[in-house]
């Protein structure tokens, strides 16, 4: 028999309780997920938990990268050579296409899908905050370009001991080449997400991030060419600073020993070197600006 009131509105809501036990474990709170996005953009970077098919081209790219560097290293071996015929720090400038395909194809897998899939308000919803997803993007793809770049200078390093090559030189070369590669991977990182999060579509996103990088190398370097042909070397060094790849050569050459490859050699000393480096930290501080601005739009 119904009790309900003539003339009142039908009841169409009701709460069931069907049995769901209450979490009562540890809160491991906004550190331990923002490790974990960390470590899961990480892995993704090259494959890794993915479908065999994401794990091909990232693979590829690391054999691609780390193939020159057993290369010379066979060499320097057979032929019982004193020094590397390639330096450390100039690796990464020989490497750069390698470096800018890996970039434009894990920087849009990163973080273009959680904008085309609007995922982004879900991470946002808790523990996590916009910092911390930032800050984990940001970290994750600066460390797959850090392991990508660093495993070769490892070869070189440890066949260059096996080669019984001078301890002192090798190690400090060594050492050079692991900080210029780690400032490469921290700028390369933050302008490769900022192209790639300005779009949802992925494809947007890889030809942002290659046009940033292959397009001002090849306008900086022919510009570059012309002025050392007109005998304008001066000018040379400044112009430098408006490509991603001639700011890092700008950098380890005035403070890493490095030799430019510039038209001439013709690389900044410490003065324009301040200047660079000020450059360079300014677009990482940028890079992380923008993004943190981008997710302050699509994080709720």
């Amino acid at each position: 028999m119904s009790t309900q009131t003539p003339g009142a509105v039908p009841e169409t809501t009701r709460i069931h309780n069907i049995g769901y036990r209450n979490y009562d474990g540890p809160r491991l709170g906004r550190a331990y997920a923002r490790l974990s996005l960390y470590s899961q953009s990480l892995r993704g970077a090259y494959g890794l938990g993915r479908s065999a098919k994401s794990k091909v081209l990232p693979m590829i790219l690391f054999a691609v990268m780390c193939l020159p560097a057993a290369i010379i290293v066979a060499v320097a071996i057979t032929t019982k050579l004193t020094d590397l015929p390639l330096d450390y720090t100039r690796y990464a400038i020989v490497t750069q296409a390698v470096i800018g395909l890996f970039l434009a194809a894990q920087a849009p897998q990163s973080v273009s899908r959680d904008l085309r899939f609007k995922t982004v308000p879900l991470y946002f919803s808790r523990p996590i905050e916009r910092i911390d997803y930032v800050l984990a993007k940001y970290g994750a793809m600066a460390s797959a370009l850090f392991v990508l770049t660093a495993a070769p200078l490892v070869i070189l390093y440890i066949g260059s001991l096996l080669a019984k090559m001078d301890f002192t030189d090798q190690t400090k070369g060594f050492a050079q080449g692991m900080v210029s590669v780690a400032l490469l991977s921290v700028l390369f990182g933050g302008l490769g997400l900022v192209m790639a999060a300005l779009t949802p579509r992925r494809g947007f996103g890889v030809a942002a991030v290659i046009a940033t990088l292959t397009i001002t190398y090849g306008a900086v370097s022919t510009v570059q060419a012309i002025a050392w042909e007109t005998d304008s070397p001066g000018a040379i060094k400044w112009l430098g600073l408006f490509s991603p790849v001639t700011l890092i050569d700008g950098v380890q050459t005035a403070f890493l020993g490095a030799t430019s490859a510039f038209p001439g050699e013709a690389g900044p000393g410490a003065g324009a070197g301040v200047v660079y480096l000020l450059v360079v930290l300014a677009l990482v501080a940028g890079s992380y600006a923008v993004l943190m601005r981008r997710y302050r739009k699509v994080g709720l």
